[in-house]
């Protein structure tokens, strides 16, 4: 069974009773009826290879929301778009990932974050080896991350921090020196909780 095949299949099964999945960065209680979400969109770009990897990205410090964090590809969702058109678009505007470089496999759990969204991470498997390049004025650097590491719960550490007078949990994961944590991290938790590898 191919790479695309056996991450469709664990996707399309959904979570188990058991599964407990991470919702957002704010618990349900926090929001009013009045809190309007962004809808967003990532692209979990997975490279179709023996020991597959995670396409990860290293944002500028210039940039006015999460500076310096790693993070999907992604963004807005445009007006006319859906969560694959926008997560494919801002992959190549980002990284320079050809759409048609991208198998399409999936759509997995929607994420709050505290700024204001609704993120919807899409997963892809593209070819191995591709040449990114990042947009200078978001994307500071472009990595891959073993796609078993990222899903070894072993590595998922929880996290608290005092954030607007509240204790706010969050996982993060150590890849060499480099930090994800937050929204990113919630996400490859809960792709992790997902994905049962036969």
């Amino acid at each position: 069974m191919s790479l695309t095949e056996r991450m469709a299949a664990a996707l399309a099964k959904g979570a188990g009773s058991h599964m407990i999945l991470l919702t957002g960065d704010q618990h349900d209680g926090d929001l009013t009826a009045a809190d309007t979400l962004l809808p967003a969109a990532v692209l979990i770009a997975v490279t179709d290879r023996a020991d597959p990897g995670v396409i990860l990205t290293q944002r500028t410090d210039t940039m006015s929301r999460h500076p310096g964090q790693i993070a999907f590809p992604g963004g807005r969702i445009d007006p006319g778009e859906d969560v694959v058109t926008a997560a494919l678009r801002e992959a190549e505007e980002e990284i320079a990932l050809p759409r048609n470089k991208v198998r399409v496999i999936g759509e997995a759990d929607s994420y709050r974050t505290v700024t204001g969204f609704q993120v919807t991470p899409v997963i892809g498997a593209i070819p191995p080896d591709l040449i990114f390049t990042p947009s200078e004025a978001e994307v500071a650097s472009v990595f891959e991350v073993p796609l078993a590491f990222l899903l070894d719960e072993a590595n998922h550490v929880e996290a608290t921090l005092e954030w607007q007078g509240h204790d706010r949990h969050y996982y993060e994961i150590m890849w060499n020196e480099r930090r994800i944590w937050g929204a990113t991290a919630a996400m490859i938790v809960n792709l992790a909780r997902r994905l049962r590898w036969s």
